[in-house]
C-alpha cells in the first residue's frame, strides 16, 4: 500500500483534533492496530480504506496519495481559475502544458503571497520575494541563450557566471528565510513572532483559498513527485 496512507490518516485525524483512541473505536479497530497503520508498520484491507474513507470524508484515491484532493477528482485546465479573470491565454493542442502548469504556478503564488502577508516579517517577505524573482531571471536566462544569436549584453552580468552567481544569491535567501522562519532573527534582521498567525491544514486553506487550493495542492503533489523520482534513478 501507498505510504502515502500512514501520513495522511495520521494528518487527518490530528487536523480534526481527534486521539488516536477515540479514532480506532469509532474505526472499530483496536489502538494498536491504528497505530501500525498511522506508522506504515502495517497494511490496511479494503474493507478498513473504505471505512476510513467514509470516516474523515474523502475518497480512497486521496488516502492513498494518488490524488491532491479530498474528493478524489483529477483536474483539467479548464477547472482552475485563472489568477486574473481579465487575461485568458488562447489555448491550442502545443500550449496545454504550458497554460497548465502557469495556472498552477500562477494560483499557488497567489496563496504563497497571502500567507506572506500574515507572516508580519519583512525579512521573510523580502527574502522570500527575492527568492523567487532569482528563480524566474535564472530560468529567463536559459531560455534568452537558448538562441545564440540573441545578445548577451541584455543583461549585465555575464554569461558564463550568471548561473552560479544566481544559486549563491538564492542559497543566502534561504539561509535567512530559514532563520526568519524559525523565529530567530539574524542581525539587522527580524524574524515571525507569532506562528500562530501562519496556523493551517488541508480544512482551513481550502476553505481560505477556495479558488486557489487545487492548484496549489496539484503543485505541491507534482514537486514532490519529482523529488521522489530522484531516489527512483539512482
Amino acid at each position: 500500500m501507498s505510504t502515502d496512507f500512514a501520513r495522511i490518516m495520521t494528518l487527518l485525524r490530528k487536523e480534526r483534533g481527534l486521539s488516536q483512541k477515540k479514532a480506532a473505536e469509532d474505526l472499530g479497530v483496536s489502538q494498536g492496530l491504528l497505530s501500525h497503520y498511522e506508522k506504515g508498520k502495517r497494511e490496511c484491507g479494503l474493507d478498513f480504506l473504505v471505512r476510513a474513507a467514509d470516516y474523515y470524508n474523502v475518497s480512497c484515491d486521496y488516502l492513498l496519495g494518488r490524488s491532491p484532493e479530498p474528493e478524489g477528482k483529477t483536474i483539467s485546465i479548464d477547472d482552475i481559475p485563472e489568477d486574473d479573470p481579465n487575461v485568458r491565454d488562447k489555448v491550442t493542442p502545443g500550449s496545454v502544458m504550458i497554460a497548465f502548469n502557469k495556472k498552477l504556478i500562477n494560483n499557488s503564488l497567489s496563496v504563497v503571497f497571502s500567507l506572506l502577508s500574515k507572516c508580519r516579517s519583512s525579512t521573510m517577505i523580502k527574502e522570500c520575494c527575492g527568492y523567487i524573482m532569482l528563480a524566474v531571471y535564472k530560468i529567463l536566462r536559459y531560455i534568452y541563450s537558448a538562441n545564440p544569436k540573441n545578445d548577451q549584453n541584455f543583461f549585465m552580468i555575464d554569461q558564463s557566471t550568471a548561473p552560479f552567481g544566481t544559486n549563491a544569491a538564492m542559497n543566502v535567501c534561504e539561509s535567512k528565510i530559514s532563520a526568519a522562519s524559525s523565529g530567530k532573527a539574524l542581525a539587522g534582521e527580524d524574524a515571525v513572532e507569532n506562528s500562530d498567525d501562519l496556523s493551517a491544514n488541508t480544512k482551513t486553506l481550502a476553505e481560505d483559498y477556495p479558488r486557489y487550493y487545487s492548484s496549489m495542492v496539484n503543485l505541491i503533489k507534482n514537486s514532490e513527485s519529482r523529488i521522489k523520482s530522484l531516489g527512483e534513478e539512482e
